[in-house]
Formats: structure tokens, C-alpha cells, sequence
């Protein structure tokens, strides 16, 4: 029996498992202001996103597939089945951390869940972790991301109130409720060319350590279409919990805030995906969005104690995640005896 070819394999399918649970813990981030709006039902708003999450997964490919590139290039794993125990443990960590914050309905940061894990598993490997990347494409875009949406949102929402504060509130804000259908498709387009490169970049990490492609080869579009069709499924399945949160508990429910917030988190998506190939994470973009959005008609109309809540996740989604990573990959040496 091909004992690597099988071990390949169980951890596409683990790979597969992690994008599912991308897409139905991150479903929320794009639908969850537009259903809170009732611009969408659950189950229509869930089909759009799901039906727009893989055309963004292919459309990622098809322009350069930078974010999966730039996941790749976090660490330097060593080959063989040590380089695919290394990409196992930082792929179950990051499941897990998903888990636990879709259990509690904390619209964490599924992007830097897989990044944190695979720092924290190739810290306990000995292998080399790529800081500047790190630092650059991680760290520097997951601080400045959420601001841009949220100051972004807050700006879109002054110039809504300039132009439409003496129109009819009734006819603006059906308006306003039919165009919300066209931004959380946009948002959701954004999130799959963001978060299935993810999921391809590890898958790509596994085949070259394994030997079944070389380093620098395009990436095989079977690659694209699982990821792409994982993500797509996970968020079919849908995030009620986290979808929750966003509709409506951080802010009262407004189809024009709801508008410019997943407008302007649909552009920083784009714009770092395509110009900075740089994975940030669409939790933390449209939350900051949505509080710009709920900050301009006043502060008390944001309920702080929840944004604090998701800032504490935020915090600790990196450590958390590289603990989590961390473990399995001192479990998988001593269950394997790779040292």
C-alpha cells in the first residue's frame, strides 16, 4: 500500500473539514447585517452567499491566487511525512479554535486561526517561521483592516444622511433593503477569494512536501474546485449563532447602515486580496464595519460590551489557535515518533 499517498489524502480530507467549517463559521460575515435587515430570508441569503463564495474562491485562482501564496510562504516546512504532520497539526489546531468560537457564536477570525496554528506548529517543530511575513501580511493588515471598514462605513453612512435625510424614510429604506442584496453578494464574493485560498495554500504545502508537485508549480485547479466547493457547502450549512451576532446585537438593525458596511467591507477585501495579497480576515473587516455604520447616528446605538467581547477574540485568536496547533503537533510526534 502507498502509505504516503494515503496519508496525503487524510489530510486533504482534514484540509476539506477546516474550509467547511470556514464557510459555515464565517457564513454570518456577509449575510448576517442583510438578514438582521430582512433584505434576505436565512435560507435565500445563505444560497446567495454560498453561490458567490465559490465563484470568489475561482476568481481568486484565476488572478494570481496571492493570498494562498502568501500562506504558503508563513513557514518553510520540512519535507516528507514531517512537513505533512506539520501542515496536520496546524489544520486540526485551527478547526478547533473554530469550533469553540462558533460555539459561543464569537465571529472570530477563521484566516488568522489558520495562520496562528501553523506558527504555533512549526515553532514546535523547529522549522522556520517567516516573521516578516508574519508581521507584514498578517499582522500590520488584521490591525488596519477593521479600521478601514469602520471608519470607511462611518463616512458612507454621513453621506447616505446628507443625501437622503429629507426623503421619504419608508421608500429610502426599501431602497436601501434591495441594494443589500447586491453588497452581501459582493461581500460574500470577497470572502471566498479571501478565506478558500487558505485552505488551497495548505493543500499546496502538503503535495510539495510530499512530493506530488514541485515548488513554484501553478496550482492544480482540482485544488481550487475542492476548496472552493467546501467552502461553498459550509456555508450552505450556515452560522445561525454568529448570524446573530452581527444582524443585530452590535448594532440595531438598519438597512443603510447594513448597506454601507458591506460595501465598503466588500472593497478592503478586494483591495487587499488583489493589491497586497494579504490574508485578512472578513470577521474582523465587516464588524468594524458595522460599527462605523452604528457610529454615526451615535455612540450609544453600538453595544460596546459586544464589540469588546469580539476584540478579546480577536486578541486572542492568534495565541489561542498556535496553543491549540501546538498540542497536536507534540501529539502527532509521539503517537508517530517523529521527535
Amino acid at each position: 500500500m502507498d502509505w504516503a499517498l494515503f496519508f496525503t489524502i487524510v489530510f486533504v480530507v482534514i484540509a476539506v473539514g477546516f474550509d467547511f467549517t470556514n464557510g459555515f463559521h464565517d457564513a454570518a460575515n456577509a449575510i448576517g447585517p442583510a438578514v438582521g435587515n430582512k433584505a434576505l430570508e436565512p435560507g435565500a441569503a445563505l444560497a446567495v452567499s454560498a453561490i458567490f463564495n465559490l465563484i470568489g474562491a475561482i476568481i481568486g485562482w484565476l488572478l494570481g491566487s496571492g493570498v494562498a501564496q502568501t500562506i504558503q510562504s508563513v513557514t518553510e516546512p520540512p519535507t516528507g511525512y514531517s512537513g505533512l504532520a506539520l501542515v496536520t497539526a496546524a489544520v486540526l489546531g485551527a478547526i478547533a479554535w473554530n469550533l469553540v468560537t462558533w460555539r459561543f457564536g464569537i465571529p472570530s477570525s477563521s484566516t488568522h486561526g489558520l495562520i496562528g496554528a501553523v506558527v504555533g506548529a512549526s515553532l514546535v517543530a523547529g522549522t522556520v517561521v517567516m516573521w516578516s511575513t508574519v508581521w507584514e501580511k498578517v499582522v500590520i493588515p488584521m490591525v488596519t483592516s477593521p479600521i478601514l471598514g469602520l471608519v470607511g462605513a462611518f463616512l458612507l453612512m454621513r453621506l447616505f444622511v446628507a443625501i437622503f435625510s429629507n426623503r421619504n424614510p419608508q421608500k429610502t429604506g426599501k431602497g436601501f433593503r434591495h441594494a443589500e442584496k447586491f453588497s452581501a453578494a459582493a461581500l460574500s464574493l470577497g470572502h471566498g477569494m479571501q478565506d478558500a485560498q487558505k485552505t488551497m495554500g495548505v493543500i499546496v504545502l502538503v503535495l510539495v512536501s510530499m512530493g506530488y508537485m514541485a515548488d513554484g508549480e501553478p496550482m492544480p485547479f482540482w485544488v481550487v474546485l475542492l476548496a472552493a466547493s467546501a467552502i461553498s457547502a459550509g456555508t450552505a450549512f450556515g452560522g445561525k449563532r454568529i448570524i446573530k451576532t452581527l444582524g443585530g446585537k452590535i448594532s440595531d438593525p438598519n438597512p443603510a447602515r447594513g448597506f454601507a458596511a458591506e460595501s465598503v467591507s466588500s472593497a478592503v477585501l478586494y483591495t487587499t486580496a488583489l493589491g497586497f495579497e494579504a490574508p485578512v480576515s472578513t470577521t474582523q473587516v465587516i464588524t468594524g464595519g458595522v460599527i462605523g455604520a452604528g457610529l454615526e447616528k451615535r455612540k450609544s446605538n453600538v453595544r460596546w460590551r459586544v464589540g469588546i467581547n469580539i476584540l478579546y477574540a480577536w486578541v486572542l485568536t492568534l495565541p489561542a489557535a498556535a496553543i491549540a496547533a501546538a498540542i497536536m503537533m507534540v501529539l502527532i510526534n509521539l503517537i508517530f515518533g517523529l521527535g
